[in-house]
């Protein structure tokens, strides 16, 4: 009868354990891919931002030399990112491809005009830094036009903010979610021992002499929730990277190492922390009250 009654309650305890570990796990896994994902929102919002091309005209006058000087220049300037010198022979090969048929046969000329197709970099990708660039580049009298997309620039830096905004909001609910869900876990793995706790209580241990084994436990259980959670979120990476290589996930490795870092600790303190005051407050109730 005893041995049924041991077996009972190891699989009672082991189902607690096994529950615990498993809440660790996926609130960790969630608020990890969480992490993942802010420090990615930058790097996804700047590569929209550097697709928005800035596209600069010359005048049929311009000789090669200024053609050369212009993009020893775009070289060495802090806001480009990327340039392409497009000729207007190159220009109206790309036209008569995209509309099928060759406008020159019955225009008799080329009306195009030799360019420069500039990506700037992401902090420049705003309407201040855009219109300084802009007037650059038109003080040059060989330049014709500055054509670009203002409308684009100016929705994409006002969602962007937008998002940022609202991933911040959800960032920190998220994480106000994630200590509430672990704290309880944790309260509930202590309350099932609450008798325990009282009679070791009851014959003269010391507090902290009885919360010791408590916590230590809870550590571990929060320890091998957090790797577990690891594991996953770098399977999740691998994956991602494998399947989207475009998206480039695993370049910011020092950033990635530090949301993994960041979970492991995160687990390990919020179940310290929960079983310590969970176990401090049994210790304080009356023995009639534990009922």
């Amino acid at each position: 009868m005893s041995s049924s009654f041991e077996k009972f309650q190891n699989r009672r305890l082991i189902s607690s354990y096994f529950s615990v570990v498993l809440s660790v796990f996926l609130v960790l896994f969630l608020l990890g891919i969480l992490g993942l994902f802010v420090i990615n929102s930058k790097k996804l919002s700047d590569d929209f931002k550097e697709e928005i091309a800035m596209t600069v005209f010359f005048k049929n006058e311009a000789t090669d030399s200024t053609m050369n000087a212009f993009g020893t220049e775009l070289k060495t300037a802090k806001f480009v990112k990327s340039s392409e010198y497009v000729t207007k022979e190159q220009a109206a090969k790309l036209h008569t491809d995209i509309i099928g048929e060759d406008f020159m046969t019955f225009l008799g000329a080329n009306p195009l005009q030799n360019s420069y197709d500039i990506h700037l970099r992401a902090d420049y990708i705003d309407a201040e830094n855009i219109r300084k660039i802009e007037s650059r580049f038109r003080a040059n009298e060989m330049v014709s036009d500055v054509v670009y997309d203002k409308q684009l620039v100016n929705l994409v830096n006002d969602n962007i903010q937008k998002v940022s905004m609202w991933i911040l909001v959800v960032s920190g609910f998220l994480a106000l979610v994630a200590v509430l869900l672990i704290n309880s876990s944790m309260r509930l793995s202590v309350y099932s021992n609450r008798f325990i706790i009282k009679t070791m209580q009851m014959v003269g241990a010391t507090k902290s002499f009885i919360r010791k084994p408590f916590i230590w436990k809870s550590i571990r259980l929060g320890f091998i929730g957090s790797v577990l959670a690891i594991l996953a979120l770098i399977g999740t990476l691998i994956y991602i990277n494998a399947n989207y290589p475009n998206l480039k996930i695993m370049e910011e490795q020092l950033m990635i190492g530090l949301v993994l870092i960041g979970v492991l600790t995160v687990g390990i303190l919020i179940t310290w922390v929960s079983t310590f005051f969970a176990t401090q407050r049994f210790l304080n109730l009356r023995t009639d009250d534990l009922y």
